[in-house]
Formats: C-alpha cells, sequence, structure tokens
C-alpha cells in the first residue's frame, strides 16, 4: 500500500484491540455484545473478515460500548 492510499483508507476497529481495550475475554466480549464465540475467533485470527455490518457494528462498540450494551438490552414496548 503506498502512502497515498494509506492516507485514504477507511479505519476500522479491529475487534480484538476493541475487546482487549474493554477488558473482556472472547467469551465474554461474545455473549455481552451478542456475538457468537467462534465468528469472533475467526475475525480475531483473521480465519474471516466481518461483512459491512459487523464492521459498523464494532465501529459503535469501540466508540460507545455502554450505550450498545443499553441498547442490546432495551426491551421493546407494546403500543
Amino acid at each position: 500500500m503506498t502512502d497515498a492510499e494509506f492516507a485514504v483508507a477507511r479505519r476500522v476497529p479491529r475487534v480484538k484491540i476493541v475487546r482487549r481495550a474493554l477488558w473482556l475475554t472472547q467469551e465474554q466480549f461474545a455473549a455481552q455484545y451478542q456475538n457468537p464465540l467462534g465468528t469472533l475467533r475467526d475475525w480475531e485470527q483473521n480465519a474471516a473478515a466481518p461483512d459491512a455490518t459487523a464492521k459498523a457494528y464494532i465501529r459503535a462498540i469501540a466508540g460507545g460500548p455502554a450505550g450498545v450494551l443499553r441498547a442490546l438490552s432495551a426491551v421493546p414496548t407494546a403500543k
């Protein structure tokens, strides 16, 4: 990758770095953020890459982990 390509490349947080920054094990991260443990391991070992939706989810977790947890635990109200 050239310097110019690197400068314009999109930055995506690596899930392992996000998980470690939150001081969570793979099992804890997978459970808290409702991801299959095998998928998380594949991402961390570069056996598979997150799709666009998963990348957006990882960015959301990196930017506001508490907010993501609140959203996951929210119970929809009946109208």
